[in-house]
């Protein structure tokens, strides 16, 4: 949890970017990165010089042939060099180092500095170093990282949009990953999935004492005490893996698994949906927020999916299929109209969740929980590769914890989400026949019968009360009254 001072100086390193010239908010954090990832080679590089003393090691800096690549160095430079100095030599170092298969070259492959001026690079750069990043444990890295990306408040390209923490902790919880595992986010945009599910594992690792809970509800300080030296290895090295076609996300995602504590992440530029990708059956946990809107050119569309339409949330249903490990466990969120479209693939792909996997729940989502982005419904899959279903749990969501119109003020921030995730894990000993309840079961045998339809208003019974209305004649006499009274008031008063 930021405390308010943090906060505010977050804040102000936006409207310095804004103010000075880069509006686009992508391109605003793209920068910022970069300054951050700056200051945390230097400061890991101090640590491992540090580790080494204590262990007798032998330690050789990264710039020890460009000590002025520097963040400590550098970021004292008057006005008329500063700019100069980052764009042309700071910058190329960093490509450069580690050779070409380094983290660092592909994090910086293609990037370029587009700060405009010496004045806001200087107060870019005294607000970094106002928020002690050195001296923050790794919770507080990670959330000033987050709270960076909160300002990520404009849609992209091709149906791109930030997904609200608070769904993605509630799918995450609903699969539930374990250490040991390997968790994949096929369109992974900043990487929240991935951070969630880290931080949900480092958290159900940590003993009960160590946790702290503060005032906003959140929870922090996970030690993950739990864990061995090797688990830990495992969790950090090959754990967590996203994929994105766009170069500024793929970035934005490293830096955040970074920011978070995961210093090597696996984190790939390419579209998944493409012959350029082939790695099926690898991953134990699926989460995802995929484009919802776009298609893809059918050429470059991989030979493997059996489904043939263009569209991609139908085939990134059927890529997460193929991605999971037999027992895989997968949760998605995708538009209404795929739980009940009427073409050949929208069917073909139910089928396909329903008959090949078991489809363990269908969480129905008010329209404005993606607001101000879109308005679209939404919904929420949650299945299991390898066994056909045999029923499906439905719960229809009303409250996520924030207003549905364009502001999505605050009320709880927990809204059905507590109760979705309580219920959902009781499913298979609680009572779920009610279809006038806001969760109930579905056989697999009627879902058929209904052309595989997995829109909750077709099972769901609706209760309607019975209104008693007035009979005319008392209405008649009500308003003659009324019209009695005002023109008595109106004489009293001499109008």
């Amino acid at each position: 949890m930021l405390d308010s001072a943090l906060k505010s100086k977050i804040f102000q390193l936006w409207t310095k970017f804004w103010s000075g010239g880069i509006s686009n908010p992508l391109q605003a954090i793209e920068q910022m990165s970069y300054l951050l990832f700056m200051k945390q080679l230097e400061d890991g590089d101090i640590a491992r010089e540090q580790n080494s003393q204590l262990t007798g090691n032998k330690f050789q800096s990264i710039f020890k042939d460009c000590p002025d690549c520097r963040w400590s160095e550098w970021s004292n430079y008057p006005a008329d060099t500063i700019l100069n100095h980052v764009r042309d030599k700071v910058f190329p170092f960093l490509r450069n180092l580690g050779g070409e298969d380094s983290l660092y070259s592909r994090y910086m492959k293609d990037a370029s500095f587009s700060i405009p001026t010496p004045g806001l690079l200087i107060e870019a750069v005294k607000l970094i170093n106002d928020l002690h990043i050195k001296e923050q444990n790794r919770d507080t890295k990670g959330d000033i990282y987050e709270y960076l990306l909160s300002e990520l408040k404009t849609a992209g390209k091709n149906g791109q949009f930030r997904t609200p923490r608070h769904i993605i902790k509630m799918m995450v919880e609903l699969t539930d990953p374990k250490i040991g595992e390997t968790i994949a986010d096929p369109a992974c945009g900043t990487a929240g999935f991935l951070v969630a599910s880290y931080q949900y594992i480092l958290k159900t690792n940590t003993s009960q004492e160590f946790i702290k809970h503060y005032e906003d509800g959140t929870e922090g300080n996970f030690k993950a005490d739990k864990l061995s030296d090797k688990q830990w290895e495992k969790l950090k090295d090959s754990t967590f893996y996203g994929f994105d076609f766009d170069q500024t996300m793929t970035r934005i995602s490293l830096m955040n698994l970074m920011m978070h504590g995961i210093n090597d992440p696996n984190i790939e530029q390419v579209n998944t949906l493409s012959t350029r990708y082939d790695e099926p059956n690898n991953y134990d946990v699926v989460l995802a927020n995929p484009p919802f809107k776009g298609s893809i050119d059918e050429s470059e569309i991989s030979s493997s999916f059996m489904i043939k339409t263009k569209k991609t949330e139908i085939l990134f249903l059927e890529l997460m299929y193929y991605m999971l490990s037999g027992a895989g466990r997968c949760a998605v969120i995708v538009p209404d109209g795929v739980l009940f479209g009427n073409s050949n693939a929208h069917k073909s792909i139910r089928k396909k969740l329903l008959e090949e996997c078991r489809l363990d729940a269908v969480i129905s989502m008010p329209s404005g929980v993606f607001k101000p982005y879109a308005g679209v419904s939404t919904g929420v899959l949650v299945f299991t590769k390898g066994e056909p279903t045999k029923k499906v749990w439905f719960y229809d969501m009303e409250s996520d914890g924030f207003s549905l119109d364009d502001k999505r003020t605050f009320i709880d921030g927990k809204g059905d989400i507590p109760d979705i995730i309580g219920k959902f894990r009781e499913r298979e000993t609680g009572k779920f026949d009610d279809r006038k309840a806001r969760c109930f079961f579905v056989p697999f045998e009627e879902i058929k019968e209904n052309d595989y339809d997995l829109s909750i208003s077709k099972y769901k019974e609706i209760e309607y009360e019975e209104v008693q209305y007035e009979a005319p004649e008392v209405i008649k006499q009500k308003i003659t009254e009324l019209e009695t009274n005002i023109i008595k008031t109106l004489e009293e008063l001499d109008v």
